[in-house]
């Protein structure tokens, strides 16, 4: 039996490394400046900012563990530790009683919102201001091609934030709280 694995050459080697080391310092980077400034970890941050988007501040929990690419355990502990915080309730779902949904509190809500400018200031800081406008556009689309690949189902859809049709003025509002026109 020959091995035909087809190798990386040097250059693909090099993209692929600097890769996995963006993949291991970034979600680090993001819980550290999130513990500091909002007592979160990220993964925190990613479900009450899940529900914060929808219109009724409330998913079913599969709903949710899927556009967090969480298992249900996972996702049971970690809204377990935000109830007691009182960031979420749970509640049997109003359409399917063998369901729960998982709905942000006012104070969920206003933790979002204190939360949100200083997220999107490490952002910025460890991510967009290392980028020319060009290479965001890349950047845009090499994730864009990963993620057909990597999530063929568009579990992660809700993460592709802000929507197209969204200008910055509205998600400023969305994070805000402030009422549209």
């Amino acid at each position: 039996m020959t091995d035909e694995t087809p190798w990386l050459t040097r250059e693909q080697l090099r993209a692929w490394m600097k890769l996995v080391a963006v993949m291991e310092l970034l979600p680090a980077a993001l819980d550290q400046q999130l513990q500091r400034d909002a007592d979160l970890t990220h993964f925190d941050y990613m479900v009450i900012a899940m529900l914060s988007e929808t219109d009724t501040r409330t998913l079913r929990m599969s709903a949710l563990a899927s556009a967090t690419n969480a298992s249900l355990p996972r996702l049971s502990h970690v809204v377990s530790r935000l109830e007691k915080r009182g960031l979420v309730t749970r509640c049997p779902s109003t359409s399917d009683r063998r369901a729960t949904d998982v709905r942000l509190t006012d104070a969920g809500y206003a933790t979002i919102v204190e939360a949100a400018p200083d997220h999107v200031r490490t952002a910025r800081r460890v991510v967009i201001d290392a980028l020319s406008d060009e290479q965001v556009a890349q950047l845009d689309g090499i994730a864009a091609s990963l993620l057909t690949r990597l999530d063929p189902d568009g579990r992660f859809a809700a993460l592709t934030y802000p929507r197209e049709d969204d200008d910055t003025a509205i998600c400023e509002q969305r994070l805000t709280g402030a009422a549209t026109d």
